[in-house]
């Protein structure tokens, strides 16, 4: 979305609106003589803490997994291919 701009004076006597407009997404700038000093815009969201493991049985690492990679496998991996 655009941002708004608004005086200081105009965003003291219409300061929830623009809360309102600004949780909706909105970038509000708040201007001073002006001179823009303050954005306000929405909080990002938390992100839900992670659980470490549920992947259990639904993930299969091969026994050779952190071999060194065939000779043609590299080369492609490093542009000689």
């Amino acid at each position: 979305m655009a941002e708004t701009v608004y005086n200081l004076y105009d965003a003291k006597s219409s300061l929830s609106r623009l809360v309102d407009r600004a949780a909706r997404g909105e970038e509000i700038i708040i201007a001073k003589s002006g001179k823009p000093l303050a954005r306000l815009g929405p909080l990002r969201q938390r992100v839900a803490q992670r659980q470490p493991g549920g992947w259990e049985g639904r993930v299969y690492i091969s026994e050779d997994f952190d071999e060194p990679l065939p000779p043609e496998i590299l080369s492609a991996f490093e542009g000689r291919g």
